[in-house]
């Protein structure tokens, strides 16, 4: 019998797993407690039911709609959690979810029509939303485009004839997919686009371009989620940073957090869901000025001893790390 994790309580046994694309599939799981969440939010997942190793997934079902709690995994090369996800585990295995989390929601949308957009696997949380808003805001007018590699590519394909989409196929398009990549034409063939809530989750170069786009074509109502985070390239300049433990300097850009300047220099840290909310990367900061957005899963004596989440801390000047 495996054992919960400080962050990550939930146990849910697998139920089945279903192969969508040539690497991506879909765990349904069983969990024999409530378990709340909102369309589009996220989970940590205890990967190898470890404490140490934390992963963020999108919770790829819908609340009130879907018959299990479910996670849509793409298997990266290198991806400690996908692999362990998409190739260890079983049907009939127990695994351990944290609370879900994550603001990119639509429940508390005011606006009734809407425009997702999503890339790849983050089509994710979209299609948590387009259910959701399917059942509980039928009167609705909600767009959605798709972005592909090819037509194999397509997660969730025997769902989306229940919704119209538009599937956009960068390589091999055939008869039903538009061929190339998201465009400000097709973007401008949406109907009305600058009255829409618009909601994207993708790489972060196809958000940004997103974001771009619409915003030029007069939409207000814009939000992102990250579907993973880039590491910036290491700099040899700005705010510099000295850990103690093991004696190590290295430099990060005004603005940045402490987690990105850690990251970009290959300093070990644990991170999972990069809100201040799991807790994993908590940091002693030595000495420095700095703010955080974020003391969620620290206590004052914590506090009160220099420790920081490092993906909330935002230094102010040059720090030292134990």
């Amino acid at each position: 019998m495996t054992m919960p994790t400080p962050q990550c309580p939930w146990r849910m046994q697998v139920h089945h797993i279903h192969q969508e694309t040539p690497d991506v599939w879909t765990l349904s799981l069983l969990c024999h407690d409530y378990y709340p969440y909102r369309p589009g939010q996220h989970a940590l997942v205890s990967v190898g039911n470890s404490a140490d190793t934390l992963r963020a997934y999108t919770l790829s079902s819908t609340p009130g709609v879907s018959e299990y709690i479910t996670l849509t995994v793409r298997r990266i090369d290198d991806g400690t959690g996908s692999q362990w996800l998409t190739r260890d585990v079983k049907r009939g295995d127990y695994i351990w979810l944290s609370d879900a989390m994550g603001e990119f929601t639509c429940d508390n949308e005011p606006n009734d029509r809407f425009l997702l957009l999503a890339a790849g696997c983050g089509v994710t949380p979209i299609m948590s939303m387009r259910r959701w808003l399917a059942k509980y805001r039928p009167q609705a007018d909600v767009q959605v485009i798709f972005n592909i590699r090819s037509p194999q590519d397509v997660i969730f394909a025997d769902e989306w004839r229940n919704y119209p989409v538009t599937l956009v196929a960068e390589n091999n398009a055939t008869h039903g997919f538009v061929s190339g990549r998201l465009s400000r034409e097709l973007l401008q063939s949406v109907p009305d686009i600058a009255s829409r809530t618009v909601m994207t989750c993708g790489p972060a170069p196809y958000m940004e371009m997103v974001e771009k786009e619409v915003k030029a074509l007069g939409v207000t109502r814009f939000f992102k989620e990250k579907f993973f985070t880039p590491v910036a390239d290491a700099v040899n300049s700005g705010l510099k940073f000295t850990k103690l433990q093991p004696a190590q300097e290295f430099y990060g850009p005004v603005g940045t957090t402490l987690l990105e300047a850690m990251e970009s220099n290959k300093v070990p840290v644990q991170a999972a869901c990069r809100a201040g909310v799991c807790g994993c990367c908590k940091t002693k900061v030595v000495s420095g000025d700095y703010t955080v957005t974020s003391t969620m899963t620290l206590s004052e004596q914590e506090i009160a001893d220099g420790y920081v989440l490092a993906c909330s801390c935002h230094p102010q000047g040059d720090l030292v790390l134990a």
